[in-house]
C-alpha cells in the first residue's frame, strides 16, 4: 500500500510538472543557499588554517609598536640586532628566533624587472618558517656572517624574471646591488592578507643592511619571528616573550608598550571562531528560505485539495480510510519537498565549487550538511503538508461528491 501511495504521488506530480517545480523552488533555493554558505565558510576556515601554517610551526611574531611624536608625526622604532641577541640568550623555550628586515625594491634581470619584497634574514628564518628549497641550496652560515651577496628567490620571481631559464647562478640586480641566486624557495601561495608569499627574495641580514638598503641605524629589523619548541603552549610562550621584551624595551612612564606580540595560534583560533559564527549566521539566514519554501508547499497542497475534492469524495465513498487519504496527500507533499532537496544539493555542489574557485579558497563540501539539508527538506514536507492532508482526510464524502 505504501508503494502504491508513492506511485500515485509521482503520477500526480507528473500531471502538473510546472506547478510542482514552482512549488519545489523555495526548497531548492533554501537547500542550495545553506550548502553554498556552509561550503564557503568551511573553505575560508581551511584557507585561514593553511595561511597560518605557512608562517611556520608554533610561531609568535614580535612587531614594533607605532606611536606619535611631537607635531603628530608617526614614530616607529625598529629592532636592533643587539636586542635580537638578548632575546635569543634569554628565551630558552624556542626552536628559532628569526629577525626579519623587509622592504620592497625593483629587481632587474636581463631586460625584465619586477617589484619584489626583499627580506633580510639570518640562518634561523628557514627553520622558523619551515620553508624548504625546491632547487639549489640554502645560504650557508659563512655567507650569513660575512654578508655575502647571495639570495634565495620565490617562484613568482622566477616566473617574472626568468621564464623557463634556470635561475641558479644568475646575477640579479636589487636596487643598485648585484646578488647571485643560489636557490629557489618552495611555493607557499597566497598569504593571510591576500599577498603573494612567493614574490620574495631572501638575502643575508648583513647584505641587506650594508649593500642593498644601506641602513644608517642599527635599528633596521622590522619584526622578529619566534618559533617555539614542540609542546610549548603558545600562550605561555607569548607571556614569557613579553616579560623579556619589557626588560629589553621598558615602556616610558604613562606610555604603552613599544612592541606588539602576535600569537599566530591565538589569531587562528579567533579567526576560526569568527568564521564559524558568520557561517552559522549566514546558514541560518539561508535556512529561512526553507521555511518560505515549506509555506509555498502548504499553499499549493491546499489548492490541490480544493481542486481534487470530488476525487477525495469518490475515494472515501468507495471505502478508503481517512488515514489512507491523509497519507496520500502527505506523501505528495514529502515527495515534492524531497525532490526539491535533491535538486538543491545537486545545484549547491556546483554553485559552491564555482564560488570557491572565484574566491580563491579551498573547495570543502560537507556531505553531512548536504544530508542534513535533505533531511530538513523531508521534514518541511511533513510539517507543512500535514494541514492540507488532514483537511483532505476530514472531507464529508457526500458534500465532496456534490462539489463543483
Amino acid at each position: 500500500m505504501f508503494i502504491d501511495t508513492f506511485i500515485l504521488a509521482f503520477r500526480q506530480i507528473r500531471r502538473n510538472l510546472l506547478r510542482a517545480f514552482l512549488t519545489m523552488l523555495g526548497v531548492i533555493i533554501g537547500v542550495l543557499s545553506v550548502i553554498v554558505m556552509i561550503a564557503i565558510g568551511n573553505g575560508v576556515k581551511e584557507n585561514i588554517q593553511n595561511q597560518i601554517k605557512s608562517l611556520g610551526s608554533n610561531i609568535i611574531m614580535v612587531h614594533t609598536a607605532r606611536g606619535f611624536g611631537s607635531g603628530g608625526t608617526m614614530l616607529k622604532r625598529n629592532f636592533s640586532q643587539n636586542e635580537v641577541a638578548i632575546l635569543k640568550r634569554n628565551l630558552g623555550i624556542v626552536r628559532a628566533v628569526a629577525p626579519v628586515a623587509s622592504n620592497e625594491a625593483l629587481v632587474r634581470y636581463g631586460g625584465k624587472n619586477a617589484q619584489v619584497q626583499i627580506n633580510g634574514v639570518d640562518k634561523d628564518y628557514l627553520i622558523a618558517t619551515m620553508w624548504k628549497i625546491s632547487v639549489g641550496r640554502e645560504i650557508n652560515e659563512r655567507e650569513y656572517e660575512a654578508g655575502v651577496r647571495v639570495c634565495l628567490i620565490g617562484t613568482s620571481v622566477v616566473s617574472e624574471l626568468f621564464d623557463k631559464q634556470n635561475p641558479l647562478g644568475a646575477q640579479i640586480r636589487i636596487k643598485d646591488s648585484i646578488c647571485e641566486v643560489v636557490g629557489v624557495l618552495e611555493s607557499k601561495g597566497q598569504g593571510g592578507m591576500g599577498n603573494d608569499q612567493d614574490n620574495v627574495i631572501l638575502i643575508p641580514l648583513k647584505t641587506y643592511s650594508k649593500f642593498v638598503f644601506g641602513a644608517t641605524s642599527t635599528f633596521f629589523i622590522s619584526r622578529i619571528m619566534v618559533s617555539l619548541e614542540d609542546g610549548v603552549d603558545s600562550t605561555m610562550g607569548a607571556a614569557r616573550l613579553r616579560e623579556i621584551m619589557l626588560q629589553i624595551r621598558p615602556p616610558q612612564e604613562g606610555q604603552r608598550e613599544r612592541f606588539e606580540i602576535w600569537d599566530t595560534k591565538e589569531m587562528a583560533r579567533t579567526m576560526e571562531e569568527t568564521t564559524k559564527t558568520m557561517t552559522l549566521f549566514l546558514g541560518s539566514i539561508a535556512g529561512v528560505s526553507l521555511v518560505v519554501g515549506g509555506i509555498g508547499i502548504m499553499n499549493i497542497m491546499l489548492v490541490s485539495v480544493t481542486e481534487r475534492t470530488r476525487e477525495i469524495g469518490t475515494r472515501l465513498a468507495i471505502g478508503a480510510l481517512e488515514s489512507e487519504v491523509l497519507m496520500q496527500f502527505l506523501v505528495e507533499s514529502v515527495v515534492i519537498s524531497m525532490l526539491g532537496g535533491l535538486i538543491g544539493i545537486f545545484l549547491g555542489f556546483f554553485a559552491a565549487l564555482f564560488a570557491s574557485f572565484k574566491m580563491g579558497i579551498p573547495f570543502v563540501f560537507d556531505w553531512w550538511v548536504a544530508l542534513g539539508a535533505f533531511g530538513v527538506s523531508a521534514l518541511i514536507g511533513i510539517v507543512f503538508g500535514y494541514l492540507p492532508a488532514k483537511k483532505a482526510s476530514m472531507q464529508d464524502p457526500i458534500k465532496a461528491l456534490r462539489y463543483e
